[in-house]
């Protein structure tokens, strides 16, 4: 019997998230010769070449699950193209290997695909632990809200072909998903939703200040911007970060005044900045959690979010050669 669906998962040095999503992959209940598995590996490890080889003994190949390796580290955009572009089905079935897709998800999103539909967004789930979780707990879990995430969604393989697939400068985890579902919008692509087509997506435990880290995935912004300056402001943001730059030309100021000895500058924007920055630092409190090391974790990482934002804001327009703002 043809295959019907493809489901591609990237993967990088993560062996026990990707066991637990192939798990669950291994037992959707749709036969399982109507679909395969691609395991896109962005390391080219031999250890996950071995744990995919131990899953095909294990499911006796029904369903295939096939090993893609994929030299060079350049991100999931070019695993998952390295996937799709091997797979056999005419529906290829994205999602990550920190997810844990229902046992229906691939009925419910194959059955969503009509013959004029391009692609489908399924339902992400986030659980959370806690009515108050920390400010990355509850930053994670807007996942739930993405419109189109390739955690979940299912595009036809001739759609992919047409527009190119994934774009590769996109290195990182951050808007390569963004831009393929504004390229399909832009194509006039008719995409359905399937509110059935659900899976998993658990908060990963992250270390102390990790906001901080995540700042330079704005620079990618500045690549969607560069491409879809329309659709970027009507869904991704519809103005600038006008308080960063407030935030960050307040502190430039009370430093180059200070230093100048111009005091009756200096403090008052110093007063400025210090009072935006308890604005910005309340907000990411207002609904999370109150530990006294998650508080002191907002407080600091709310005085350098703004300034490190603004640098990785600059380095992305730069690298792209795009005014980003």
């Amino acid at each position: 019997m043809t295959i019907a669906a493809s489901v591609v998962v990237p993967t990088y040095r993560r062996p026990d998230l990707l066991d637990r999503c192939l798990k669950a992959l291994a037992s959707q209940t749709i036969g399982a010769h109507r679909y395969e598995i691609i395991v896109a590996d962005d390391a080219d490890d031999p250890a996950a070449l071995a744990q995919v080889s131990r899953w095909c003994a294990r499911t006796h190949n029904q369903p295939r699950v096939t090993y893609v390796p994929v030299r060079g580290a350049h991100g999931p955009a070019a695993a998952r193209n390295a996937g799709w572009r091997v797979a056999k089905g005419d529906i290829v079935a994205f999602t990550d290997d920190d997810t844990v897709p229902c046992p229906d998800w691939l009925a419910q999103g194959i059955a969503a695909m009509a013959a004029d539909v391009a692609a489908v967004a399924g339902r992400v789930h986030v659980p959370l632990e806690s009515e108050r979780p920390s400010d990355y707990d509850l930053d994670a879990s807007r996942l739930a809200e993405g419109e189109f995430v390739t955690a979940n969604c299912f595009v036809r393989r001739d759609v992919l072909g047409a527009i190119g697939g994934f774009d590769t400068r996109f290195t990182a985890a951050w808007r390569e998903d963004s831009d393929l579902f504004f390229s399909l919008i832009e194509r006039r692509g008719r995409i359905v939703t399937a509110p059935g087509a659900v899976v998993v997506h658990p908060v990963r435990p992250a270390r102390f200040a990790v906001s901080l880290a995540q700042q330079r995935k704005i620079l990618f912004d500045a690549l969607l911007y560069k491409k879809h300056r329309q659709l970027y402001r009507q869904k991704i943001r519809a103005t600038p970060r006008w308080d960063y730059y407030a935030i960050v030309a307040a502190l430039g100021v009370a430093l180059a005044a200070a230093s100048a000895g111009a005091m009756a500058v200096a403090l008052p924007a110093l007063v400025v900045w210090l009072a935006l920055t308890a604005q910005f630092a309340w907000q990411r409190l207002r609904d999370t959690s109150r530990a006294p090391i998650h508080v002191l974790e907002v407080i600091a990482t709310s005085a350098l979010i703004p300034p490190v934002a603004v640098f990785w804001r600059v380095v992305g327009a730069l690298r792209f050669r795009v005014l980003f703002v």
